[in-house]
């Protein structure tokens, strides 16, 4: 799946510093308060799915009720009535986007409305730390516990087994496993926690530490991740306070990571995946043992051995993952592949105990109707790949479900699959338009599965992920203000990095050529008003910027634009071909060419600098209406073309702003942004240019990290689409 962008905490309002204005200074007036809250309901545009699904679980008692997680998208529980997903954590709000990611869940055999879930994207030290979040209503509300140690939810790893565990023995005491604290211990049903007394394992900062905590009867069995090849990497309680390394571990599998375990409750076994790096990425090894936990012997179950060559001669490369056993039928269980690009990665399930494997794939028949970009632009989908989250249904054998980088698949039959991903949506959104005319509301850029055309918004778009080519992240994505029929995008692509639409994004062409730039760091693009010039910049995703090109014949040829900002993003005049705009954030400075984008110049100085994410929005319809969302340096405007800034005063941060239709009597453009207004970081509207607001969203509709892009629709008053960074486009209306 992407790696996402990575958001920083608010800074408080005391600390904003105020920017230097060429010819007109910042107006320092207190920030106003914003008006009482809009009604507003939320929902998901639908595209179902898109993101690494890292975990799914069954409760073990209650028929119907299960649990999924993601890396960077909040956690679901499953609907049974409705058949669909219900997002759980989208109360977490902008200064807790790090608490999106869930690194693992637990539920409570002996009381099924209680959930757990172990929450924290990043361990790096700009992150925050992790918390654990713990219910008593199936996810319904939370209490929270925060944590002194960092968690990874989108690292290395994010696909092994569940960290977090409710023990057998008693249901006030939880075990947790980090990647760099080593063992956690809660005697209090996760309101406190401490280190575990007796764990043996030494925690590497660089390492995975604890990648699976599974019971086994009234034995706890913890996997270890920082292998150094020669130590045991599976440790064992019996008594909840000596940890002791399991007897007789398999020889080879200390140089590899224990990924998921599985337990026989009938045949008292336990089936352990293995692999030679954590994954998702990076494996070329594996297998799979089993441990008679009565007796302590171990046995190779290995269904397939890496290291083999496809029919094409490419070397059959992999690791194992996913680990489920049926509840229901002694000796059978299912694991996955991952990481086997050459011959595609697969389930296998034995009824034997492992004596014997079949391979579900050959014999899968898949409908992917429901969300038809899984054909990734040909006739049929994969079997999957990133296949670590399995689960068989404790009351139905022939009903399993497997995550992938993009969906959760299910069959009731062992042959028939479809997406059973309904109300989980994990896209990270880059771009969105909602054209001022034609039968789609909305056309949005992605990470991972490029653009999409939405012709309904509460279907995944019929044509799927747009082709020809197919990219695989949205760098850029732009329409003509006033030739609304010509789209054109940019993105990752192993065809080509840029295309262009005719017929407002429904169909795509590639450009005839494109700059030697494009294949290493495509950037965003601009198109002016009437289509006939186009402006594309390139920034690399180390962060290196480089200088601009112009095209004049829709990308037949390219010209380096050398006075153009090296990695600032184009933005082109909405009424006025000639004019295009940039802003510098490295000085500060918007510059304007008035010459088609031939040549740039200096207007406007001294204004924020030092953060690429600062953006230049303009007003539709209008020749030199500017908005600059600087963040928590606060909203600026221009009304001559970027020549003088006016700071506003009804903000004291800004962080992505859009227009949409105006509201009954009103003169101007309906303004939307996410930004804060007071303490909060909001979602908000302003219907008298921006001098005052209202906030429209609520605190259960926050969603994390939200400051990528926002748009309103310039056809239907009140409503706007905002972006998330891992819970897909949720688009507002009045109620």
């Amino acid at each position: 799946m992407h790696t996402p962008r990575l958001g920083r905490r608010v800074v408080l309002a005391g600390t904003a510093a105020a920017a230097a204005l060429t010819a007109l200074p910042a107006v320092h007036a207190p920030a106003r308060a914003a008006g009482p809250a809009s009604a507003y309901r939320w929902r998901n545009v639908v595209i179902g799915g898109t993101g690494f699904i890292t975990g799914v679980l069954f409760h073990p008692a209650v028929r119907g009720l299960a649990y999924a997680r993601t890396d960077i998208g909040g956690a679901y529980r499953w609907d049974e009535r409705a058949a669909r997903w219900i997002p759980l954590t989208d109360h977490l709000g902008w200064d807790d986007w790090n608490l999106l990611g869930v690194e693992a869940m637990a539920v409570d055999p002996a009381h099924p409305d209680r959930l757990y879930l172990a929450v924290g994207t990043y361990s790096q030290p700009w992150s925050g730390n992790g918390a654990v979040l713990r219910s008593a209503d199936r996810g319904q509300t939370w209490q929270r516990t925060d944590l002194t140690v960092k968690l990874g939810a989108n690292e290395d790893g994010r696909g092994a087994g569940e960290r977090l565990l409710v023990d057998p023995r008693d249901s006030d005491t939880l075990w947790l496993g980090t990647r760099h604290d080593g063992l956690l211990k809660s005697t209090d049903r996760g309101a406190t926690w401490a280190p575990a007394t007796g764990f043996p394992a030494t925690p590497n900062p660089s390492g995975q530490g604890v990648t699976l905590l599974v019971a086994a009867g009234r034995a706890l069995y913890a996997g270890w991740g920082d292998t150094d090849g020669t130590s045991p990497n599976l440790f064992r309680t019996t008594d909840g306070t000596t940890w002791h390394p399991v007897p007789g571990q398999p020889a080879g599998t200390a140089a590899k990571v224990p990924i998921r375990a599985a337990y026989d409750r009938h045949t008292r076994e336990l089936y352990v995946t293995y692999a030679d790096a954590p994954g998702p990425n990076g494996q070329t090894d594996g297998s799979v043992h089993k441990l008679a936990t009565v007796t302590g012997r171990w046995t190779e179950v290995t269904p397939v051995k890496p290291g083999g060559t496809t029919s094409d001669g490419s070397a059959d490369t992999f690791g194992y993952g996913g680990a489920a056993v049926d509840a229901r039928r002694p000796g059978t269980v299912v694991v996955s592949t991952n990481n086997r690009w050459a011959a595609v990665d697969t389930l296998y399930r034995s009824t034997d105990g492992g004596r014997s494997w079949t391979s579900l794939k050959e014999s899968a028949i898949f409908d992917v109707s429901e969300t038809p970009y899984l054909k990734w632009g040909g006739e049929q989908p994969k079997f999957g790949w990133w296949i670590q989250a399995l689960a068989v249904d404790p009351y139905d054998s022939r009903h399993l479900v497997y995550g992938t980088g993009a969906t959760l698949y299910g069959t009731r039959d062992l042959r028939h699959w479809a997406p059973r991903i309904r109300g989980l949506e994990e896209s990270a959104v880059r771009q969105l338009i909602s054209p001022p005319s034609g039968p789609a509301h909305l056309i949005s850029g992605l990470g991972d599965i490029g653009v999409m055309y939405h012709e309904r918004l509460t279907a995944s778009p019929a044509r799927g992920m747009a082709t020809n080519p197919v990219f695989g992240s949205a760098t850029g994505l732009a329409q003509a203000a006033r030739e609304p029929s010509y789209v054109v995008r940019t993105g990752w692509g192993d065809h080509g990095n840029g295309a262009c639409s005719t017929d407002g994004g429904r169909t795509w062409a590639p450009f005839a050529a494109q700059p030697g730039l494009a294949k290493d760091a495509p950037g965003p693009i601009a198109v002016n008003a009437d289509g006939t010039v186009l402006l594309w910049t390139f920034v690399h995703w180390d962060g290196t910027k480089y200088p601009a090109y112009r095209s004049a014949d829709g990308g037949a040829t390219w010209s380096e634009v050398a006075s153009f900002p090296k990695g600032a993003t184009p933005v082109a005049d909405p009424a006025d071909p000639a004019v295009f705009y940039a802003y510098d954030t490295d000085t500060g400075t918007l510059l304007a060419s008035t010459d088609g984008g031939r040549t740039f110049t200096a207007r406007a100085t001294g204004l924020p600098a030092g953060d690429s994410q600062f953006r230049v929005v303009a007003a539709p319809g209008r020749t030199g209406d500017l908005w600059l969302s600087a963040k928590w340096n606060g909203l600026y405007r221009s009304t001559d073309g970027g020549a003088r800034f006016t700071k506003a005063d009804s903000c004291w941060a800004s962080y992505t702003l859009g227009f949409g239709k105006a509201a009954d009597g009103a003169d101007y453009p309906a303004v939307y942004q996410v930004g804060a207004v007071e303490e909060i970081t909001a979602v908000y509207r302003s219907d008298d240019g921006a001098k005052t607001w209202t906030r429209i969203n609520d605190d259960a509709h926050q969603w994390g990290w939200t400051g990528e892009t926002i748009t309103g629709d310039p056809r239907l008053y009140g409503r706007v689409y905002l972006a998330t960074n891992g819970r897909g486009i949720q688009y507002g209306e009045p109620i």
